[in-house]
């Protein structure tokens, strides 16, 4: 199962392009709204997530968590302490974690990126605690899969669904929609 936190002011390509994707991939994906049964994201478009914070469960039946950029979807993550709890099962269980834009600071942080390395939006990198900043759109460090921001976001769900369903489905859902290699 793949949780994905949406919160109030969340970008929302960084979301909906990965939660597309996964799903292409096969994966269960779980929309989980932090603040509410309906969220409104960065451009005032208004999601209904699957569930909402309180009802995710911590269990190993959970493969990776998402979090989504954006202001103030970011601080209104990183404020919540459920997506706190989160992030600390999935990281001590050896689960993904996907991050993109702002979010990846929330990892900084917490100290999870410590000698990783890792990419973010231009300006938050003193956020990224100890990380090796990447010049790559899209990293992978172990567990850890960071991103820039909204424009690499299809890049983004086509390296997370590579990590729950390997290589060769990744680009076959890269060729299907028509996306550069």
């Amino acid at each position: 199962m793949v949780y994905v936190f949406l919160a109030n002011g969340f970008e929302e390509i960084e979301a909906v392009a990965p939660i597309d994707i996964l799903r292409r991939a096969g994966a269960d994906v779980v929309t989980v709204g932090v603040d509410g049964e309906t969220i409104t994201a960065a451009h005032k478009v208004v999601f209904t997530p699957d569930i909402t914070v309180d009802k995710v469960v911590l269990s190993d039946d959970i493969d990776m968590i998402v979090l989504p950029g954006g202001m103030p979807g970011t601080l209104n993550l990183e404020n919540n302490d459920y997506v706190q709890a989160a992030i600390d099962y999935c990281a001590k269980n050896d689960k993904y974690i996907g991050s993109i834009c702002a979010a990846p600071s929330i990892l900084g942080h917490k100290g999870l990126l410590k000698g990783r390395e890792a990419i973010c939006f231009p300006g938050f990198e003193k956020d990224l605690e100890g990380a090796v900043i990447s010049k790559e759109p899209v990293v992978s460090d172990g567990k850890f899969v960071t991103a820039k921001g909204a424009g690499v976001a299809v890049d983004f769900g086509l390296t997370l669904a590579e990590k729950l369903v390997g290589a060769e489905k990744s680009d076959e859902i890269r060729k299907g929609i028509q996306c550069r290699s």
